[in-house]
């Protein structure tokens, strides 16, 4: 059992931070353009949210975030089905999945925002082929982790294809597929970011962009840290949904 206190844990390595970070600013005598206060942070925090601006590029990079992860998630648990039953094609496929990841996304979002402009779509993409790979790789690793014994047995029950996928495979790739998107959910967030990053006029890409060329830190640090707030709570509704659709195994 966990001790009573352990709840205290998290809330105080918090407070335990930002008492360093406070101690750093006062101790070195930085100024507001190199380290803010936390005080400093939390009043622009207050200032975009009053605003509305902080809101609506939040909204704007979320709503990125969430078609980018919903398309790889789509495309790479299906090619990685497909892929896992068919060997020779695994064969065909894998140089060139392997030779795309080796290909740093900031050095491909660039192409993808002249094709395909600075608007959601190119935003959507690089989200997508950023969560691809890790989803893709678990997808294959959970289908091809069913025992050959349990396949033996849904054949000699006369199962369907689709009997076997629904009552044998989703389940026993469900918890590594799982895992994959826990990965994917956090990747798709810096996918955003660097699509911003190359060419956007909204999104919180862009407001740190704005505030660093403004040497407005406390903005770029709301930025940050909402893209943190945003990734977090991404990771926790994968892990959430894994204890709901997983409850079985317990």
């Amino acid at each position: 059992m966990k001790p009573r206190w352990s709840w205290l844990l998290l809330p105080g390595s918090v407070t335990a931070g930002l008492l360093i970070w406070e101690a750093l600013v006062r101790v070195n005598g930085f100024p507001a353009f190199i380290l803010p206060s936390p005080e400093r942070v939390w009043a622009r925090f207050l200032d975009v949210l009053n605003n509305g601006t902080l809101t609506r590029h939040t909204l704007i990079t979320l709503s990125e975030v969430l078609a980018g992860l919903a398309l790889g998630l789509a495309v790479a648990s299906a090619l990685g089905y497909v892929i896992a039953k068919s060997r020779s094609l695994e064969r065909v496929l894998t140089p060139y999945i392997v030779a795309s990841q080796s290909i740093p996304i900031v050095a491909i979002a660039p192409l993808l925002v002249i094709w395909l402009g600075t608007g959601l779509r190119s935003k959507v993409l690089i989200c997508a082929l950023i969560v691809f790979f890790p989803i893709l790789i678990n997808t294959v690793v959970g289908v091809r982790s069913v025992e050959p014994d349990l396949r033996d047995l849904m054949r000699s029950l006369k199962a369907t294809r689709w009997q076997t996928f629904l009552k044998l495979e989703l389940p026993a790739a469900l918890p590594i597929l799982l895992g994959g998107l826990k990965v994917g959910a956090t990747l798709s967030v810096i996918g955003a970011v660097v699509g911003e990053f190359v060419g956007a006029d909204r999104g919180l890409g862009f407001l740190i962009n704005f505030g660093r060329g403004q040497y407005d830190t406390a903005l770029v640090f709301v930025a940050v840290a909402t893209l943190v707030v945003i990734a977090m709570s991404l990771y926790g509704l994968v892990a959430l949904l894994e204890r709901l659709l997983l409850n079985w195994k317990r």
